[in-house]
């Protein structure tokens, strides 16, 4: 379905978990095709760095965070601009900081003021090195065999309360856990869980970020 949208110009939002943000570029090139794709990336440092990683393939990127704040609020403007225009944009619910596979609401937010569904997306390998970092990074390794795997769209109607948008935040959260452990077990790989109530997240770099989460 994403490609039958992309074909009638018809924008729409990617999500995937921060630990499967390595192969999306790529996924990209393959079906995203002449439509622009903006990501939105964390302004801090490392994110920097992804955001020049990624310019080679030749997707956009918008800094911050649709966290509370001016920065924000900033972010949320372009990518609603951006979705205007045509663009396809890619987040990640759970970074920059965590918890690990949980859904922030900025994405519900995003979708509800654009009009525009989310698609969960998410790649697993058959040969893989999973980091000790906060979201448990997946590093696909040479010669293993992959898939990239679509979920079906999540549309948050405009005139929802707090607690439709609640409901939609967790249908997002468990598509997006359940399309990615599935295909791990494919594979025959441990799956990776959500973090738990006591698991610590990324620790802030600065005292001007607090407040931010993609």
């Amino acid at each position: 379905m994403p490609r039958e949208m992309l074909l009638e110009g018809k924008p729409f939002i990617v999500a995937f978990w921060h630990q499967r943000l390595l192969m999306m570029p790529y996924t990209w090139r393959v079906v995203g095709g002449d439509t622009p794709f903006n990501m939105l990336i964390s302004s801090h440092r490392d994110g920097e760095i992804i955001s020049r990683t990624i310019g080679h393939f030749g997707i956009h990127t918008i800094a911050g965070s649709t966290g509370k704040g001016k920065g924000g609020a900033n972010a949320l403007r372009a990518i609603l601009k951006s979705l205007k225009a045509g663009h396809v944009i890619g987040m990640t619910p759970d970074g920059p900081r965590g918890p690990r596979m949980h859904a922030s609401s900025g994405i519900i937010s995003a979708a509800r003021l654009s009009g525009v569904p989310i698609f969960p997306l998410t790649f697993s390998t058959s040969k893989r090195r999973v980091m000790r970092s906060w979201d448990r990074f997946v590093l696909p390794l040479p010669f293993s065999r992959g898939v990239f795997c679509w979920g079906e769209p999540i549309y948050v109607p405009t005139d929802m309360d707090n607690d439709g948008l609640e409901a939609k935040r967790l249908e997002l959260e468990n598509s997006m856990i359940k399309l990615t452990q599935e295909h791990d077990r494919y594979y025959g790989l441990e799956v990776i869980e959500p973090a738990g109530p006591d698991e610590p997240v990324k620790k802030k770099r600065a005292a001007r970020d607090a407040g931010e989460s993609e």
